[in-house]
């Protein structure tokens, strides 16, 4: 067993080296293997399967209560402050409506999801404490809204266990990735889709050419100090929400103790929605063109190392004591396409808007921009756009969603 922080750390950072390289292979095995089983997953499991054979100890490792302190409302204020208001605008309505309406699919699937299962097999939904479902299927509304970040953070506020956390993981990733491909496949049929949508591309075809021209020679090498100004960034926010949070909770736990059902005075949820606040306001700022500098990518590199200490702390042989979950799973994802579909057509907005809006909330910014290029891969840009605004209402819409889920299991 490697019981060593530093050495676990540099362990897992080489896994990771090698996941990207293989899967930035052009080989057609590597392409192959990838297809079936996504880079994201292996992030996830191979830790897990370190941690699971006795090589490492997630446990009593203090990798992740320091990198989900740090590192994560760092991400996420990087990724937020990105945020281009004036092209989210120039997107039009349709994109912007799109996407909304995936969101409110997550929020009322969730809970219906759960309260359907729960109906036929009560079974599934069992559990008290840290074992109760709607707890870890709070995390699942956090990445399915937002991304990995808003998941890890609703994982602190509501607390599953590590087991109930494994079987999460599992179904968020295996059906999102389903669903990816479901989208990626509907690409290559979008001019049948979006006549059966009633819908029309011209519009699409005029915000390809306006990302082309508002994106070209923006892109910059990162200089010295453009990497000091992101550092300073991520973790002065990250400092601020912390003192802020440090003087929020105990006033709140003091005087209005009733506020613990719902999270309120978890110190963590403060520090999120404070440094998610701040990223949204700093994006309205000059400093929204440290984007250009690689805000999202340097954002993106700490996202993934907390993936990595989550994954360490996995239990895989909890994943399959449960498979009623991915009933859950799927149902919530079909009742998201279900009112996604039900609004485009009537409002005839066209597939493009439909697949990237809903990869914008399901998979983030990564597979956002793979949906989006499959179309054109000049509108990658729109995935990752849209993505961001997931980032920002990711956290908050999961929790709301989180609080269904749990008045559905009377909790």
């Amino acid at each position: 067993m490697i019981s060593n922080d530093a050495s676990v750390l540099g362990l897992l950072l080489v896994i990771l080296a090698v996941i990207f390289y293989t899967a930035s292979l052009p080989a057609k095995g590597w392409q192959r293997f990838y297809s079936i089983i996504p880079p994201l997953l292996l992030c996830y499991f191979i830790p897990g399967l370190l941690n699971s054979f006795g090589v490492i100890n997630g446990k009593t490792s203090e990798l992740y209560p320091v990198v989900s302190r740090y590192l994560l409302p760092a991400c996420l204020v990087l990724f937020t402050i990105g945020m281009d208001w004036k092209s989210l605008i120039n997107l039009g309505p349709q994109a912007l409506i799109a996407m909304l309406a995936g969101t409110a699919g997550i929020m009322i699937g969730g809970p219906l999801a759960l309260w359907i299962v729960g109906t036929i097999h009560p079974q599934t939904v069992a559990g008290e404490g840290s074992e109760a479902v709607w707890r870890g299927l709070a995390t699942i509304a956090g990445s399915w809204i937002g991304g990995g970040a808003n998941q890890t953070a609703l994982k602190e506020v509501f607390n599953p266990s590590d087991r109930l956390f494994s079987q999460m993981v599992a179904v968020d990733v295996l059906i999102a990735e389903l669903w990816m491909a479901f989208l990626i496949y509907g690409a290559g049929i979008s001019a049948k889709v979006d006549s059966w949508l009633h819908a029309s591309s011209a519009q699409l075809d005029q915000v390809k050419h306006n990302i082309e021209l508002e994106q070209k020679g923006k892109m910059r090498i990162p200089t010295m100090p453009d990497y000091i100004y992101l550092a300073a960034v991520g973790l002065g926010a990250t400092g601020l929400a912390h003192w802020l949070a440090e003087r929020i909770t105990p006033y709140l736990s003091a005087n209005y103790p009733s506020l613990e059902k719902y999270s309120l005075t978890s110190n963590f949820f403060w520090v999120i929605g404070i440094v998610t606040f701040i990223g949204i306001a700093l994006s309205a700022t000059p400093l929204r063109k440290l984007e250009y500098a690689g805000a999202s990518r340097l954002g993106s590199v700490f996202l993934y190392i907390l993936i990595a200490t989550i994954g360490m702390q996995m239990d895989l042989g909890a994943v399959a004591d449960n498979p009623g979950l991915f009933a859950i799973g799927i149902l919530w994802i079909l009742i998201h396409a279900i009112i996604l579909v039900a609004v485009c057509r009537y409002l005839k907005i066209p597939f493009f808007f439909l697949a990237v809006g809903s990869q914008a909330n399901v998979g983030g910014s990564a597979s956002a921009s793979v949906v989006a290029a499959a179309f054109h891969p000049s509108l990658a840009t729109v995935g990752v756009l849209l993505a961001i605004l997931g980032y920002a209402i990711g956290t908050y819409g999961g929790y709301l969603t989180a609080l269904m889920m749990q008045w559905v299991s009377g909790h």
